[in-house]
Formats: structure tokens, sequence, C-alpha cells
């Protein structure tokens, strides 16, 4: 193709930017929409070759592309289109800004990576590898060649051309039975060389070789010979990276080690146990000298070098720069795109720290409030030297970590902390500093505080629109999150407007088809069902539903999500057996993707049941529900929300049924258990506070119900006001007592001040 070809009159070719076995890569631009993309082209193949050898190659191209468009994750390259334009198949990628880990290891003379670049790659390969083996995919030729690292820090996976779907093994076996070398000799697992099953532990082993090799600067058997080298995998115990490099911390030598293993059930479990033995290490204690004592989880996390200048503990000297850090530039990131942009490649710096010094600019959805942030270092920052935006990266990706593994309110308050640093030494409007201000507003939005959220993505949102502009996607990230807290504060009017401007702008900037753009669609979609607009959400879930399949597949989690969408809306518009048949489709294929106790399957099976009850099969209803209150007391134990959720519906089945001892038994045991977990306040607690007085009413213990009743009535007074719809409901409730036990004028003035629906009594 001429450097300035145009595929399918869209793809403008520019240069070629990467060359590899079968195909070459070009940096182009996409004339419909105005970006930067890569174009990865399958090289034209002669009559020479066998036909056979011929179709084998066409289908790996178009298996790769298939595979990857299904993924969607920040740690794996995004995949925007594919095709065939006069006979060369073509794939449509992001552009990314940096250089793959062999890159990155040529340009520092094979040294040896930094401790901190080290833990951070293999955290993020290994979470983006968590969420490929959950959709089913092995990699299969994970090298450091195949792994990107920008020049933000972001990490992310490439090339899955010989990538196996759990689900397509015939298929799968006439690929890898032409001849053609399946994986890279210095990173194949034992049983890849021998032939044996493989599965996502063969790609645990292919990253502890990546890794050892990033530690050491050579891969755990380089030897000349290609045979040798497939020898050494399948019978020789290569030596612990520590042996060659001292420095490395233990809980990293150790799960090298284990990664190496050469049988399989040897090796960690799963990517997300190695995720989670990562940050476990990274957050371990690390003992000061002379005070016996550990320094606790910030330190190990954020500290792994001496900071130069900063006294070490226990000795009041300063602590020399590391040896990769003596020839550093210092001084503020050159502008450039966040990661996931469209922007042309661009050189990393020789120095191997340079990804570390580049502070975190993410387009990831995350927040928190920013409202009082940390005072820690009370005297002015000396500026924003290298080391010290080091180690802010460091504590950010920590952040990250933390969040990752659930644990909100440490994620809060290490990001906060990092803001205000960022902010002393960067200023206010540094993306970086917007960037932990955002991970502060996304964390506080999962620890439940809307309100301070919106605070901080009201702020956020206006600094990156001076910074960045309107239309960025960082911009955008933020408002979106905004209307999000705007829509779990019930402030649904104003979610929805902001949605729709969202909508357009993304529409705009990256078409309708982008995983934003439709995420955007189905919240607008859920929010239009807030609104009571239920035809219209309907619509506009069904649309996404279709989108997503398109692009991502029936069965991708995403799809699976508007499709859960579309059920419970159906079921508001009075569809029961549609909204059902959805429930139990999305329960189903959760269930053979996932596992059938994944809290995703649950969730789906749970709704199944209440929509069962709904539509007058209470009894179908409670064999579900039990199913669902056992798993979920499994899983999460029996004060869990979501099991307490699952044990709410079972008492409103019984009910339903007729068996009012046992409902009220159940419904004042969940009851209990909320207010001792939620509080007494809790909208669920009151939930089931009201479900005890049903059942006592039902019972003929109309005293006791009305008791119920007024306590309900006067907490939703408190907490959410006299002229509540809930509150009027509740004082409908009160007032069928009262007429119940034969007080009708005080029945009567109530529901003349009770004008609202009926509260909900059942899920």
């Amino acid at each position: 193709m001429g450097d300035s070809g145009l595929i399918q009159g869209r793809y403008r070719l520019h240069e070629v930017i990467g060359r590899g076995g079968m195909g070459e890569v070009w940096r182009a631009t996409d004339e419909a929409l105005g970006r930067g993309v890569a174009v990865k082209c399958l090289k034209p193949l002669g009559p020479q070759h066998d036909p056979h050898f011929l179709s084998v190659v066409r289908e790996r191209f178009r298996r790769e592309a298939r595979v990857a468009a299904a993924l969607q994750h920040r740690g794996i390259t995004v995949v925007h289109d594919f095709g065939e334009y006069d006979g060369v198949l073509f794939l449509v990628m992001e552009l990314l800004e940096g250089r793959n880990l062999s890159q990155l290891l040529a340009a520092n003379a094979q040294h040896p990576l930094p401790v901190q670049d080290l833990v951070e790659i293999a955290d993020q390969v290994a979470d983006a590898l968590a969420y490929t083996h959950r959709q089913g995919i092995v990699h299969r030729d994970l090298k450091p060649a195949n792994i990107m690292r920008l020049a933000d820090g972001t990490v992310k996976i490439c090339d899955f051309g010989i990538a196996r779907l759990g689900t397509d093994m015939g298929f799968t076996s006439k690929l890898t039975g032409t001849g053609i070398a399946m994986g890279t000799p210095h990173y194949m697992s034992p049983e890849q060389i021998g032939g044996g099953e493989v599965d996502h532990r063969s790609d645990l082993y292919s990253l502890g070789c990546v890794l050892y090799e990033l530690a050491t600067g050579a891969p755990p058997f380089d030897l000349g010979d290609s045979w040798a080298i497939l020898i050494g995998h399948r019978d020789t115990v290569p030596r612990p990276p520590r042996s060659h490099r001292a420095e490395l911390p233990p809980y990293f030598d150790r799960i090298v080690v284990d990664l190496l293993a050469k049988v399989p059930e040897e090796r960690p479990s799963d990517a997300g146990d190695l995720r989670r033995r990562i940050v476990s290490g990274r957050f371990a204690p690390v003992s000061v000298p002379g005070t016996g004592v550990g320094t606790g989880t910030e330190l190990a996390a954020t500290a792994p070098y001496p900071v130069p200048g900063v006294p070490v503990p226990g000795t009041g000297a300063p602590a020399p720069a590391p040896a990769w850090a003596r020839e550093m530039r210092g001084g503020h990131r050159p502008a450039g795109a966040p990661a996931g942009t469209a922007t042309a490649p661009r050189p990393v710096a020789h120095d191997p720290a340079a990804a570390v010094l580049t502070t975190e600019w993410t387009t990831a959805t995350r927040a928190s409030d920013a409202s009082s942030l940390s005072d820690e270092t009370a005297a002015p920052a000396p500026g924003p030297t290298a080391e010290l935006l080091a180690v802010l990266a460091g504590r950010y990706r920590a952040g990250i970590g933390l969040g990752r593994l659930d644990r909100w309110d440490e994620a809060e308050s290490v990001h906060r902390s990092v803001a205000e640093h960022r902010a002393r030494v960067l200023g206010d409007d540094h993306p970086d500093t917007l960037t932990s201000r955002y991970e502060v507003g996304f964390a506080l939005a999962r620890l439940n505080r809307p309100a301070d959220a919106l605070d901080v993505f009201d702020r956020v949102a206006e600094g990156r629109a001076r910074v960045l502009g309107e239309d960025h996607p960082d911009t955008l990230a933020a408002r979106q999150e905004r209307a999000y807290a705007l829509g779990r504060l019930g402030r649904h009017t104003e979610a929805y407007e902001l949605y729709v401007a969202v909508l357009a702008a993304r529409e705009r900037t990256v078409g309708s088809d982008h995983p934003d753009t439709l995420r955007c669609r189905h919240n607008l979609a859920f929010t239009l069902g807030r609104l009571g607009r239920l035809e219209e959400s309907y619509r506009a879930a069904n649309e996404v539903v279709e989108a997503r399949a398109r692009l991502l597949g029936e069965d991708h989690p995403d799809t699976l999500v508007t499709r859960h969408e579309v059920a419970y809306t159906l079921g508001r518009l009075g569809r029961g057996q549609e909204a059902l048949a959805q429930y139990r489709a999305v329960a189903d294929a959760r269930a053979a993707a996932l596992g059938d106790e994944h809290p995703d399957t649950l969730t789906a099976r749970y709704e199944t049941g209440v929509c069962l009850g709904r539509i007058g099969q209470a009894a179908d209803a409670l064999d579900v529900c039990r199913d669902v209150v056992a798993a979920r007391t499994r899983v999460q134990g029996s004060d869990g929300p979501e099991t307490l959720r699952a044990r709410h519906a079972l008492a409103v089945n019984l009910g339903r049924l007729g068996r009012w001892a046992e409902a009220l038994d159940e419904s004042e045991s969940v009851r209990s258990a909320r207010e001792r977990v939620l509080g007494p306040d809790h909208h669920d607690t009151l939930l089931s506070h009201r479900e005890t007085a049903v059942a006592l009413g039902r019972l003929g213990r109309w005293e006791e119900a009305l008791t119920a009743h007024r306590a309900i009535v006067a907490i939703r007074t408190r907490v959410l006001g006299p002229d509540h719809p809930d509150t009027l409901a509740g004082r409908e409730d009160e007032a069928h007592c009262l007429a119940r036990l034969g007080r009708p004028t005080e029945a009567a003035g109530l529901r003349r001040g009770a004008s609202g629906p009926p509260a909900p009594d059942a899920p």
C-alpha cells in the first residue's frame, strides 16, 4: 500500500510503525471521526504457499479480530473495526503512545527494570488476564513484545492472534495443527511444549517468564538453541530471580517462582489470585530499622526506594539516589494525550524509570471527594522533583490497587493524600491532580456517599473542561460520573439532562458504537426508567443490547448487564412473562461464563425469583429464593446485604403463599439483621420493618401492626420529610390498621393527609 493509501474510503495510511512475521502495523487516520488509529494489515501471501496454509492464516487473523473486539478492559488494546480491502485483511485498533516491554528492555541495554515498575506491570497484566480468562480466553503467546507500556504508565496486552476461546476448542485445534509455531520458545509453558491441555494457567507461566526477564534482564532459560530452551522449560527448575538480583522483594521472588512451576496445579489458581498476592505483598508492613515495628500499609506500597534528601529511618542520614535514578531528568511530563486516546507513538526516554516518572493520567471510571484533603505535609514541597513524582505515581497506583480489591475506605484515603500533594507541586488544574481527585470521587461513590462524590465530580469536570476541553474523554468521564451521582441522589431529571449532553458529545467524538458511548446510552436508558418513561427506557435499552451483542457478543458481560435492565423494564411495563424469559437467559449465560455462585449470576437468579413471585408463581419463586439465600450465605455470609435482600424476598413469597407465621419470623429476623448491619433508618431496614407489620396484620395482630407502621412513618418523616411518597404511603398503612381496629374517624383523618401511592412492600 502507498504512503497515502485509503482503506474503504475511511482509513488513511501514513507510515509503518511495526512489522511482524505475517503483518505490518500502520499509523493511520480515521477520516470519518478525525482520530488517529493503528491499522494492522495481513501481508499478502503469494501462490507459493499451500492453499490450506493460506486459509488457516486468514482465519487466524479473523479470529484475532473477533477475540480482541470482544474484550473491553483498560489493560487490553481496543479494536475499533475489521474488514478486507483489495484482498488485504485489516484490523483497526487504538493508537498507543509508548513501547512494548521488549523495546523498553532494549532501550535500557537489557538491564532489569526498577522494582516499582516490575510490581506495577505485574499488577496491571494480572488484572487484564483475570478479565480475559473470565471471558474464557487464553492468550497463549504472552511475551514482552505483546505487552505495551504507555507513556503514562498504563499497561496493555496486545496481539490475540493465537488466543483460544474456551468454547471453540475444535476450531482452535485446526488452527494449531498447521506446522506454524504456536507461542514463542522463551515464554512457552511446559504443557504447550509437550502438547498437553492448555488453559489459563499457561498464560500465568508465560507471565512468570516475562517478569523474570524484566527483573533480571534475561528470560529464565536464555540459551542459544530453541530446542535447549524448550527442554529447559520442560525439565529444569530456574534459579530464583533474587539469586540474580538481591534487591527484589521476597514476596515478588516467591510469586515468580510459583508462576514458573512445571505443573499447572502448583501455580496460582488464577490471575485474580495472582493479583491479590501482588497487592498484598505491596501492602505488607515493612519493618523500620531501629524500631522493631512495621511502618504500615502506605510505606510498603508507596516508598519501595529511599527518597534522596530524606533521612533514612533510624539513621538520620540522607538516602542516596537509587542507581536507576542518578542520571534522571526531572520536570513535568510533556503535554500529551491520556491513555487510550488516538495519538502517534512517541519514543520512551532511555532512562528506565521514565514510565514511573510520568504521573498517571487515565480515563478509567473511578471517583471520590476532595473537599477536605489530607494536610499531612504542612510545609510547601520543594518542587516537582523526578523522585517525588515517582513516589506520588506509585502511591496513586497503590490506591487503584486498593480499589480493585474493594478496599474503598483505604483507596479514598490514599487518593485524597496524593491529590493534595499533586495540587501543591503541580497545581490544582494539572491533569494528574484532577485524575487523583476523580479517583477520590469514584471511591466515595463506591462508599455510598453520592453527595460527596457529586461535589468532587463537579469540580473535576469544571477543571478538565478548562484544561482539556469540553469534549475531551476525561472531561466526559467526569461529567458522566456526575450524572451517575445525581441519579443515586434521586435527582433523575438532572441526571437525564446531563446524560443526554454527554451522549451527544460521545457520539460526535468517538461514534455511536464506542464502548464509552454505549455505556452512556445504557445509563440513559436506566434513567428514563427511573423517570417513569418506561417505553422509551425499554426501546433505548433494547438498542444498546443489539449494539453490544453485535460488537461484543450475546453473552458478553456488558451485553448481559443491559439485558438485565431490559428485563427490569419489561417487569415494570407489566410484561412479566417476557421479563422472566430475559432474567432466565441472563442467569444461564452468566452461570456458563462466570459460575453458578458468581455474584452477577446470583443477582440474575434473585431477579428471576422476584419476577416469578410478581406473576403469581410464588411456589416457584420460593424455591429460587431459597437456593439464592443458600448460595449468598456461602459466598457473602449470613449478614451480607445481598443475602438479606434474598431473605426479604423469601419472606414476601411466604406471605404470598399465605404462610404468614413463617413470613413473620423471616421478615423480623431480616429486619433485625438489617438494623444491625445497615442501621434502623436505612431504606432496606424499613422495607423489612413494613413486611413485618404486614405479616402481623395478616395474623390479626393489628395493635402490634399499628405500632410498627407508626414507627416506620416517624422515621420516614424525619429522614424523607412529611410529604415524601413513602411517608404518605406509610400513613395509609397506619390508617388501614386503625380501620381494622374499629377506629374509622382516626383512619379518615390520616387518609386526608395521605394521598400518595402505596409503599413498595415487596421486591
